[in-house]
Parts: C-alpha cells; structure tokens; sequence
C-alpha cells in the first residue's frame, strides 16, 4: 500500500565519525574522523541548496558536540534528528541521552531517531526515549549484516512509534541505499527510485557525509565502497535530486511522519 503522503521524497543523511575508516584498519583520531565528515556535509548541503531540497540529518551527538555552530546552521532549514550518541557503540540509554544533547544544542525538539548501520532497537525504548518515529528498518537482505527480508516495506506504528523503512523495491527488495547509488549504473538506479515511488508513494534513501570526500588516502576501504565519491558522488547526487524533484516533493523525515499521524487519526488506511 502506498503512503498517504504521495510522491514523498526523504533524501536523508547520517551524520556521524568517520568510522569507517576505522572499521576498515585505519588508525586515525577522532579529530580527522569529525574533519572528513564536516568536509563532505559542507559539499552536500551546497548541492542540497542548489536544487532546493529539504532533508532529515540523522546526527550522532558526538559529532553534534563537535560541530555545533555547523549544526546550528543547517538546522535551519533541514531536520535534525539522531544517530545515537557514538556511531561505533549503542546502549539503549543512549537513546534519551542523545536526544537531550541535541535539543541542549538546538533549543528545538528532536523527535526522529535512526540507529548506526541500520540496526535493530526495540521500539517500546524508542517511545519512552521520546521519539515519535524510527528510521532504522532496512527491508531486505544484507549478506553479513542482517536479513530483513520479510519486514514490512512501508510505514507502520508501533509501541507508539511510526517505523519507517528505508526504500526498496517493490518486488525483488532491491536496496536502494547509498552502495546502490554508488554502484548500480546509474541510468538504472533512477529508474530503480521512480519505479519506487510510484509504487510507494514515498522514497526512503540515505548516504553519509563522507561519501562525498576524497578517499583515495585510506586504501584499505574496499573499492565499493570507495568508488564515485567526492565530485563525482556528489554530481550523481545532484543529477538524482533534479530527476526526483518534478516526481514528488522533497519533505524531513519528521513532516512525513506528522503526515502519516493525521491520515491515521481521520481513519484513512496506511
């Protein structure tokens, strides 16, 4: 079933420690981790501004706490909600501890929430932390992360919470996440994105800060993940935003769920 808030596009963002670096053998300090990922959001909210696309920030406090006159600056036209408070470890207590470090900083609510690398969190914790939606389900199949094959595609409440599922494909569970964009040809993963949300009514995708860097310095990432960042990664994304951008409109991440709670309590059908 499609959502009721059709032809929504949520292009969103985790915000967060350039860990992967580390994930992948790279000793580097938390100073350039937070360095390359302020490089790469510089560059993206840039092409964001350009094509006149709002989004959700999905930021861990940690980088929050680092960045605060840079996350300041972009909440005022984008959404931020949160990554957590580390983007390496999670304890459900970080949950209500990012969320009060984040409004600290913005003097505004935070009520969106999406756990690192898409991971599971019981959403009955989700809802006494505060939050009015997650973003952490990824409905298909990942050899070496998790199988969610047969998790709902669409928006659904539960323990009180909107779950939001990151796009896919209607039939073969494509993932249409941010290795997809780097990796798919790209002619075929625009047409992927508006099969998508013709099917759906909305898009759920999602990249990471710094994708959009050079990272030909830390070779021990592997090339998949490697490949089309910088200027490239960044021309792709701007040509995908002007495709999408006559097929929707482009909403945070908390609009659509507000959207969702108001067909609900008219009695329209999810």
């Amino acid at each position: 079933m499609a959502s009721p808030n059709s032809g929504s596009i949520l292009f969103t963002v985790d915000v967060e420690e350039f860990d992967t670096a580390v994930e992948f053998g790279h000793d580097i300090p938390l100073s350039e981790q937070v360095a390359v990922s302020t490089r790469g959001l510089t560059l993206l909210a840039e092409r964001f501004e350009s094509v006149g696309a709002r989004t959700t920030l999905f930021t861990t406090a940690n980088y929050a706490l680092h960045e605060p006159a840079f996350i300041r600056s972009l909440a005022r036209k984008h959404e931020i909600a949160s990554h957590g408070y580390f983007h390496t470890t999670f304890e459900p207590a970080d949950l209500l501890k990012s969320r009060l470090a984040l409004e600290a900083l913005l003097n505004q609510p935070i009520t969106g929430f999406r756990r690192a690398r898409m991971g599971f969190v019981d959403p009955e914790d989700v809802h006494q932390a505060g939050y009015t939606y997650n973003s952490s389900l990824h409905p298909t199949w990942l050899p070496g992360r998790y199988n969610h094959w047969g998790e709902p595609r669409h928006p659904f409440r539960e323990s009180g919470v909107w779950q939001i599922p990151a796009s896919v494909t209607p039939t073969l569970r494509l993932p249409l996440f941010w290795l997809s964009l780097k990796n798919f040809p790209f002619a075929y993963y625009k047409q992927l994105c508006r099969q998508t949300l013709r099917a759906d009514g909305f898009l759920n995708l999602y990249v990471h800060p710094w994708e959009f860097t050079d990272l030909s310095a830390y070779e021990k990432i592997p090339g998949y993940v490697r490949r089309h960042s910088r200027d490239e990664l960044l021309d792709r994304v701007e040509k995908l935003l002007r495709y999408l951008k006559p097929l929707g409109q482009f909403v945070t991440m908390g609009e659509f769920a507000n959207t969702l709670s108001l067909h609900t309590s008219v009695g329209k059908v999810i």
